[in-house]
């Protein structure tokens, strides 16, 4: 059985979707029939060594790590340390088919010295954020060192995947590469959740809710969301996901005099996850950036109505007026009114649920999977 090493700073239970793509990536070899190793970080309370779905999953130790949801410079530094050494025995135990890279900044040097190393062709998958993130000062697009490194990496790989269009026009506009680009989107796996009534979750029934869902970092724009929902007195928002912004977010709500209208969930399970997207009348995506966006797969899975601003790789799952409406970034009274349709025209929101179920469809993982393959054997 052939091998495929797969490399990310983070895979599941810790990060955000990057890590999930690369959980469901690996998923989807394994059911073309490959073998696949992941080396990712650490994090306390979870194993060095375990097998999921498969999977040989292996966490290296990384220092200053202090939540699942953030990484910061020396944690990411110590994983390209710990990480090299693990996968020095990996790569002189196995011989493996290919090495898919996830994030060309952190992870990317990782890639690069393994792939020169045992002359193994390296494909990077870039994930939005590790090129252009517009909300942080230290983006590598800002920043002529970083640009350079990122560029040098990404020309020095066999492949190069960004998840959207939008990953691909940052990268050509900032980074002059020699290398081709090639746009695969993050594969979805459809999750088999078991269903339960709103009042089960605690949410009336006759009333209506907005669900937002992700790591609560300032690139979220979560304080967008809250400004809409206190322009519809009779809307009520449920936030899933943590972060180092929830504390500013809750206080905001406060001062908005919304707070009884909004709930903070924090990190909850997948099954709860999807039983609130189930039960919610309109998923809204207030980011300021994103590089595709899995949680608009999710709510796309379970049929609920998308309302987002129209600034990154969400264009590319958000088709205008016929799964979700598109909105103006930091357009809050333009949000408002988009959400006020879908959540009281009951034509459109059905058109929307109907075109979302089939939309879906396209991301399985045997289809994903085959397009990477087919990258590869170019």
């Amino acid at each position: 059985m052939q091998k495929i090493l797969i490399l990310n700073f983070e895979f599941p239970p810790v990060g955000g979707g990057g890590g999930v793509a690369t959980y469901q990536l690996a998923k989807g070899f394994i059911r073309k029939g490959y073998e696949v190793d992941v080396v990712t970080g650490g994090y306390k309370g979870l194993p060095s060594f375990e097998i999921k779905d498969k999977i040989n999953i292996y966490r290296v130790k990384v220092f200053f790590r202090r939540s699942k949801e953030v990484s910061n410079f020396f944690s990411m530094l110590s994983f390209l340390f710990s990480g090299f050494l693990k996968c020095l025995h990996l790569c002189k135990k196995n011989n493996y088919l290919f090495i898919n890279t996830h994030f060309v900044l952190p992870t990317g040097p990782l890639g690069f010295v393994l792939s020169k190393i045992f002359k193994l062709k390296n494909i990077v998958s870039i994930h939005g954020g590790d090129i252009y993130d517009p909300t942080l000062k230290r983006s590598p697009h800002r920043n002529f060192i970083l640009r350079n490194i990122v560029s040098f990496m990404l020309d020095s790989s066999f492949a190069v995947i960004a998840q959207s269009s939008d990953t691909k026009n940052n990268c050509d506009k900032y980074y002059k590469l020699k290398n081709k680009i090639s746009i695969v989107p993050l594969p979805y796996d459809i999750f088999d959740f078991k269903e339960a009534r709103r009042e089960d979750l605690g949410m009336k029934k006759d009333l209506k809710y907005a669900i937002t869902v992700g790591r609560l970092v300032k690139r979220k724009g979560i304080d967008y969301l809250l400004r809409a929902v206190k322009k519809i007195d009779y809307l009520n928002a449920i936030i899933i996901g943590d972060g180092p912004e929830k504390e500013k977010w809750i206080k905001f709500s406060k001062e908005l005099k919304i707070n009884d209208r909004v709930k903070f969930l924090g990190r909850v399970d997948e099954n709860k996850k999807f039983q609130y997207l189930n039960n919610s009348d309109v998923y809204v995506l207030s980011s300021l950036h994103e590089g595709l966006g899995i949680v608009l797969q999710e709510a796309m899975q379970v049929g609920l109505p998308i309302v987002s601003f129209d600034n990154g790789g969400q264009i590319d799952l958000v088709e205008n007026e016929e799964n979700g409406f598109l909105v103006k970034i930091g357009d809050v009274d333009g949000m408002a009114d988009k959400i006020e349709i879908v959540v009281n025209n009951k034509k459109i929101a059905e058109k929307f649920r109907i075109n979302n179920l089939i939309k879906i469809k396209r991301f399985n993982l045997n289809r994903i999977a085959d397009l990477y393959l087919e990258i590869l054997n170019k």
